[in-house]
């Protein structure tokens, strides 16, 4: 049958309605990333490879918009700007989340996990899935855990037993389970973002601070503080997130895209780190930083047990806390 002129001319009404309402269905969701360093680094990293996972599951559907370099903040700015919604998705290290997440501060404890196998078995259970229940009542959706690293002492000289820190004005994340930790060796907690450390280090605001291999150098904190001393005192565990409003806003489908991709992205994200460290020491040793080992270990980790018992009612008791020390 032959179209009438009433029938054609619906159709070219109804045309671009509904090219329209393909646009509008086409077009992908703006997501603001907040990152603490530049394209070379982990940090930044793995959002790209997000972006390139996403574009195969949800062609279309997400746009990354990486700010990188610490623009949009340090982690206690990024995490406040989450909870407002003006930033999307972060990294985050579970130490700068403390003051929202108190139980967090497990992760924390000095000398509690031996290595980076022992703290995945232990995010890989029971405790990382009530720890991502905490962080989504407090507005940061979890779509992995990452391990940053060992922290480490950084200072201008040899700081190689808790004796040498008594007296010393030591840069903390703002955590109240770091501040116990350096007061308790007779430090001066200072808390200070991590954009500021550098300059603060430069005028002696603070004398020493610490922090993993790889964002040592990232910061270029081994030009005012080039000595890295091996205390190997904490593994700093971070996670993957996104804001909980965001989270809320998209469909099943995304939602199931993205927590796919940002798993695979915390996998890459470890496997990164540990190449970025050994890249990031011979650059800072190359430049004129030194590394040395600590000493009196004994002594160091009396200091750790005075954390967890001061933090064990707080964190489940001594026994939970002894439990994961044994792996169990």
């Amino acid at each position: 049958m032959m179209p009438t002129r009433r029938h054609l001319l619906a159709g070219a009404v109804a045309a671009p309605a509904l090219l329209a309402a393909g646009s509008l269905r086409a077009a992908p969701r703006p997501v603001t990333v907040a990152s603490l360093f530049g394209e070379d680094k982990p940090e930044t990293m793995i959002w790209r490879r997000i972006a390139e996972r996403l574009a195969q599951s949800a062609p279309g559907r997400f746009d990354l918009r990486i700010v990188g370099n610490a623009a949009l903040g340090g982690e206690k700015e990024v995490a406040e700007g989450m909870r407002l919604g003006s930033i999307q998705a972060s990294l985050s290290t579970t130490s700068a989340l403390s003051g929202w997440v108190p139980k967090g501060q497990i992760l924390d404890l000095p000398f509690l996990f031996r290595d980076r196998a022992h703290l995945r078995v232990v995010l890989d259970g029971p405790l990382g899935e009530e720890l991502k229940a905490a962080y989504a009542a407090q507005g940061f959706v979890v779509l992995g855990f990452i391990n940053y690293g060992a922290r480490h002492l950084l200072a201008k000289e040899e700081i190689t037993t808790p004796a040498g820190i008594r007296g010393k004005r030591i840069r903390v994340i703002q955590s109240p389970l770091h501040t116990e930790l350096w007061a308790g060796f007779g430090a001066h907690p200072t808390p200070i973002p991590i954009p500021e450390a550098y300059n603060a280090l430069k005028t002696g605001v603070v004398d020493t601070m610490d922090l993993t291999k790889s964002a040592y150098v990232g910061f270029r904190l081994h030009e005012v503080v080039p000595v890295l001393i091996e205390t190997g005192h904490i593994w700093a565990s971070g996670v993957v997130h996104v804001s909980a409003a965001f989270w809320k806003g998209l469909s099943e489908a995304d939602r199931a895209a993205l927590a796919a991709a940002a798993a695979e992205g915390a996998r890459y994200f470890d496997e990164l780190i540990v190449a970025d460290e050994e890249a990031s020491m011979a650059k800072a040793v190359a430049e004129g930083a030194r590394v040395v080992p600590a000493q009196d270990r004994p002594a160091w980790e009396e200091g750790a047990r005075r954390v967890w018992t001061a933090f064990a009612p707080k964190l489940g008791g001594i026994a939970a806390i002894e439990a994961i020390a044994a792996g169990r």
